[in-house]
């Protein structure tokens, strides 16, 4: 083989090593880039890590508090009423009334929960973001109390529309 072929075969190489590499590279920025989004009042964020339940109504705290798909945007919805998007490391408050509510995550594709929430108590459900075919896919979790506690401490308060 001469010393142009040699040279050839390297740069060839070399250039399929740099398209992988720049493939990599973006796929990974998409999984952990930012987004934002509107963010709620500090003071309101400050008072909600209180964690104290209403007393006419149920808390219900939806978090993310995972980094992955933070460039990924999520629509929440309670009962078919948009309350706002999250990104990574973000959650949402909202008082309802006592009774049953459906609680709907929107990425690429679309989950639901249904939960029976009591007076006076509060919910933690986890917005789990998972690797999608085109961009993040989403799944809620109903978690327990100090779980839930946890993943708001991560996170921090989104505006709801």
């Amino acid at each position: 083989m001469n010393v142009s072929a040699l040279i050839s075969n390297f740069v060839n190489g070399r250039g399929i090593i740099m398209k992988k590499y720049l493939l990599v590279s973006a796929i990974i920025a998409t999984l952990v880039g930012c987004a934002s989004v509107p963010m709620g009042d500090p003071a309101q964020d400050t008072a909600l890590k209180n964690f104290e339940a209403p007393q006419n109504k149920a808390g219900l705290y939806i978090y993310r508090n995972e980094s992955i798909g933070g460039a990924v945007k999520m629509d929440v919805e309670i009962d078919g009423e948009v309350i706002g998007e999250t990104v990574a490391k973000t959650y949402f408050y909202k008082e309802v009334t006592p009774g049953k509510h459906t609680v709907t995550s929107k990425a690429e594709n679309t989950d639901s929960l249904e939960i029976d929430v009591n007076v006076g108590t509060l919910t933690y459900i986890w917005q789990e973001v998972k690797m999608g075919i085109l961009y993040a896919r989403t799944r809620l979790h109903l978690v327990d109390e100090a779980t839930g506690r946890k993943g708001v401490l991560e996170s921090k308060l989104a505006m709801s529309k």
